[in-house]
């Protein structure tokens, strides 16, 4: 007998690595998407047993595709709504139209598993098996989001890291591409943030080594430049690369760094966080 197929879609890389490893340990075949279109398609092209799906994702929302999919005559599939902040309204929308729902908290493998164990009862004791959180081995899901700014200049580390901290953001920093690699193979950020320059491998080297990898293919990239970049470079950077965009976007080097930040927390899924002044 196959195995029955999920279809796990965040657009927060941490999450869709630990989920895909525990629920692959457990047994199941998985498949993921990104964002909420890349998703809708992937289920209508394949039919998969059961979708976990995050709810703000870029494209097109969770919900939104799960409502798509569920519609009169739609898959005949269930459906578990992840979202990081705790919303009745969402919870009895989710419920309606007999979604499961699961809040990315500490309990947030425990809300999947029960959920798995309904909905797949044959699979009940490999389930079980695997209890503990999300937080240790390959299934790694940080407690916060991780943000990876890689930059020749140590100062410039520093500085995106004071700042990033107060809006609850765990900062990871390497010096250069090669360093970058390793981290985000390893420690799965939200975000890369890197110079555009650097002596070791510029930004467009480190975008082509991060998206030929299964590990960091997916991880937003945000490129930082101490002068403006011209239209031409801008398109190289943001072109699509072995299947999966470039550059999210791209910024020159300031002191205000709004913008950046608004960027950065458009990929920075989790708990709310306070607010705080950058």
């Amino acid at each position: 007998m196959s195995a029955p197929v999920i279809l796990i879609a965040d657009d927060d890389p941490a999450v869709l690595a630990a989920l895909s490893a525990r629920c692959r340990k457990i047994g199941f075949e998985v498949d993921t998407a990104t964002n909420g279109l890349q998703m809708l398609l992937k289920a209508r092209r394949k039919s998969p047993d059961l979708i976990i799906v995050d709810i703000n994702m870029p494209k097109l929302d969770g919900l939104t595709a799960s409502f798509h999919l569920l519609e009169p005559g739609g898959l005949p599939v269930d459906v578990i709504v992840v979202t990081g902040v705790t919303c009745e309204e969402t919870l009895e929308r989710c419920e309606a139209m007999g979604m499961f729902y699961a809040c990315k908290c500490e309990q947030f493998w425990h809300h999947i598993s029960n959920a798995l164990t309904e909905i797949f009862p044959q699979m009940a004791e490999a389930i079980a098996e695997h209890t503990g959180p999300l937080m240790a081995g390959p299934d790694v899901l940080p407690i916060r989001p991780r943000v990876l700014v890689v930059d020749d200049d140590e100062q410039v580390g520093q500085f995106l890291a004071s700042r990033l901290k107060k809006l609850g953001i765990e900062v990871l920093y390497a010096p250069n591409a090669a360093r970058a690699l390793r981290m985000a193979a390893g420690q799965y950020p939200s975000v890369v943030v890197t110079d555009y320059h650097m002596p070791e491998g510029d930004a467009d080297f480190l975008i082509m080594r991060l998206r030929s990898s299964r590990t960091t293919a997916q991880i937003p990239i945000i490129v930082l430049s101490g002068w403006e970049i011209d239209e031409a470079t801008a398109k190289l950077l943001k072109r699509d690369m072995l299947g999966h965009s470039g550059a999210v976007a791209i910024f020159k080097k300031s002191f205000d760094v709004q913008a950046l930040f608004d960027a950065i927390q458009q990929y920075c899924t989790g708990e709310s966080r306070p607010d705080a002044a950058v």
